[in-house]
C-alpha cells in the first residue's frame, strides 16, 4: 500500500480491477482504495503477471503493507545467477530488490509525486543487513531460492535479514506502553504482522486470552480470512452495527476536535431573497451564462466573497502553537457536499479571483466530482471559509460546526414562499435564513454580525454585487 500523502496511514481496498493470472503493465490501475480523505485509484509500478491478491475488497490495510504480488517479467532469471554466486556475501542481496522493481525504475503514484514503494525499501534494508557479516550470512544466502514464489514472502519484514518488525501503529503504541520489544515478539498475523494478541502474549502469556476479549478491532490484523464480510454487520433482527472507517471516521474525528477546540458562536438572519431569485432566472435565460449551471448557491457564494472582501478579518485561522492569528489574503471557498461515503468539504482554490462564470464552472465541477467519489485529498486541503447548504433538504437553518483550521462557516437554509412585509404591505415573498458559526477566539460579535449582515444585504439587493465589489 503506497503512501498517498496528507499524513494518511491506512486505506480500505474498495475494488480490485485485476485477478491472479492477469497481465499488468507499469502504470495500469489495479485497484481503488478509500483513505480517510477520498477514493484513490492505485497504479502498479511493475510489468508482469498477477500472482496473488493478499487482501480482498473491504479490508483496511496499513501504508507499507504488501497488498499484491506480481511475477515480474524476467524476474526469475536474475535469481539464478544470484544463487550461484553464493560464495560472494554481497551478491545475493540484489536478487530480492530486482524482483521487487526493475532497476532504475522509481514507482510513482499518479497525482501524489514520487515515493518509493514499501517493498523496495524493505528489500534494501535486507540487503544492507546482509552485507556487514560475510562469513556468518553465507549460509542463509541459499534461502532466496524460494524467492520466485511471491514477492511478499521475502519482504514481510520477518524473514532472514529482516529489518523493522511489521506492526500497525496502535500495536506499536501498545508494545511501547507495555515495555515489549517488537523484535522479540513472534508474529502470528498474515505476512508476519505482529498483532495485539502477540504483544499481550509477550508481555504476560498467562492473562493474554483475557486481554483479547475487549479488543475486537484486532481481528482484521490477526487474520484477513473473513474479509468478505459485509461492511454492515447485523448482530440480530433489532440492531445493525456499521464499522466506523474511511471518510466517516475522519469526519467524526475532525468535528469532535473542532467542537471542543474552537469556542463556537452562531448568529442567524432571516431576510427576503426574492430579488436574488429573480436574478437567477434572468441569468438562466441570458446568453452570458449559457451552458453554465446557475442556481441560488452560485449567487450566495458570490455574496460571501464580496462580504469577505469588506470584512477581511473573517477570513483567518488560529495558530495555537504560535499563538497567532493568521489572516488569509485569498479565499479557498469550501462547499460541504453529501456523498455516499460521507460528508466531504472540497474547496475552490482562489475563489476570490474568479468571475461569476468561472465560479459557476468551479462549483459544478466540485459538486460532480464529490458525488462521483473522485475528490482528491489535495482538493480538501487549505480551505479558508465554508458554505453548507442544508436548505436542499428542506431544513430552515442549523448551527454548523467549523471546518478545522477555519474561522467561520455559513449554513444556508431552505428558500420558501412566506408572508412578508414588503413596501408596507404583507405579500408572499421568497424568504430564507442564514446561520453563521465562527471561532470566538478571533472573530468577535461585531465582526461576525457585520459579515452576516453584509451577506444578507447583498442577497436582498443583488445590485450590491456590483456596487460593493
Amino acid at each position: 500500500m503506497p503512501d498517498v500523502g496528507e499524513g494518511l496511514t491506512e486505506a480500505e481496498i474498495l475494488k480490485w480491477y485485476v485477478q491472479p493470472g492477469d497481465t499488468v503493465e507499469d502504470g495500469q490501475v489495479v485497484c481503488e482504495v478509500e483513505t480517510a480523505k477520498a477514493a484513490v485509484e492505485l497504479p502498479i509500478p511493475f510489468d508482469g503477471t498477477v500472482h496473488e491478491l493478499l487482501f480482498p475488497e473491504g479490508t483496511t490495510v496499513d501504508v507499507g503493507q504488501v497488498i499484491i504480488s506480481v511475477n515480474v517479467g524476467g524476474g526469475a532469471a536474475p535469481a539464478s545467477p544470484a544463487a550461484e554466486a553464493a560464495p560472494v556475501a554481497a551478491a545475493p542481496a540484489p536478487a530480492p530488490a530486482e524482483e521487487a522493481a526493475p532497476q532504475g525504475r522509481t514507482p510513482v503514484l499518479v497525482g501524489y509525486g514520487v515515493a518509493a514503494s514499501s517493498t523496495k525499501r524493505r528489500a534494501r534494508k535486507a540487503a544492507q543487513g546482509a552485507a556487514p557479516a560475510a562469513p556468518a550470512q553465507a549460509a542463509p544466502v541459499v534461502e532466496p531460492a524460494p524467492v520466485p514464489v511471491t514477492v511478499p514472502e521475502q519482504l514481510n519484514g520477518h524473514g532472514p535479514g529482516a529489518g523493522r518488525p511489521l506492526a500497525k501503529p496502535p500495536v506499536r503504541k501498545l508494545a511501547k506502553d507495555l515495555g515489549v520489544d517488537l523484535a522479540t515478539v513472534t508474529p502470528t498475523g498474515p505476512d508476519g504482522v505482529i498483532t495485539r494478541e502477540d504483544v499481550h502474549a509477550a508481555a504476560a502469556p498467562a492473562p493474554a486470552p483475557v486481554v483479547q476479549a475487549p479488543v475486537p478491532v484486532a481481528e482484521p490484523e490477526a487474520a484477513p480470512a473473513p474479509v468478505q464480510a459485509a461492511p454492515a454487520v447485523s448482530t440480530d433482527a433489532r440492531e445493525t452495527r456499521v464499522p466506523v472507517k474511511g471518510v466517516r471516521k475522519a469526519t467524526a474525528a475532525a468535528m469532535v476536535g473542532s467542537a471542543f477546540t474552537a469556542p463556537h458562536v452562531t448568529e442567524f438572519v432571516t431576510f427576503d431573497i426574492t430579488r436574488t431569485m429573480k436574478l437567477v432566472d434572468e441569468l438562466k435565460a441570458g446568453t452570458d451564462m449559457a451552458g453554465l449551471r446557475v442556481n441560488p448557491l452560485l449567487l450566495i457564494a458570490k455574496a460571501v466573497l464580496v462580504a469577505v472582501k469588506r470584512n477581511p478579518e473573517i477570513n483567518a485561522a488560529w495558530d495555537e502553537a504560535a499563538q497567532e492569528i493568521v489572516l488569509k489574503h485569498y479565499v479557498n471557498l469550501g462547499i460541504a457536499a453529501a456523498t455516499p461515503r460521507g460528508l466531504l468539504v472540497p474547496n475552490i482554490k482562489d475563489a476570490h479571483a474568479q468571475t461569476l462564470p468561472e465560479l459557476s464552472a468551479s462549483l459544478s465541477e466540485l459538486v460532480s466530482t464529490a458525488r462521483e467519489g473522485k475528490t482528491t485529498p489535495a482538493a480538501m486541503q487549505g480551505g479558508t471559509f465554508t458554505i453548507t447548504n442544508v436548505g436542499v433538504f428542506g431544513v430552515d437553518t442549523g448551527t454548523p460546526i467549523l471546518n478545522p483550521g477555519e474561522s467561520a462557516i455559513l449554513a444556508v437554509g431552505a428558500i420558501k414562499l412566506q408572508p412578508w412585509v414588503h413596501k408596507g404591505k404583507v405579500k408572499p415573498r421568497q424568504v430564507t435564513t442564514l446561520a453563521l458559526s465562527f471561532d470566538h477566539r478571533l472573530v468577535d460579535g461585531e465582526l461576525g454580525s457585520k459579515f452576516l449582515a453584509d451577506v444578507a444585504a447583498i442577497l436582498e439587493q443583488p445590485k450590491r454585487l456590483i456596487t460593493w465589489a
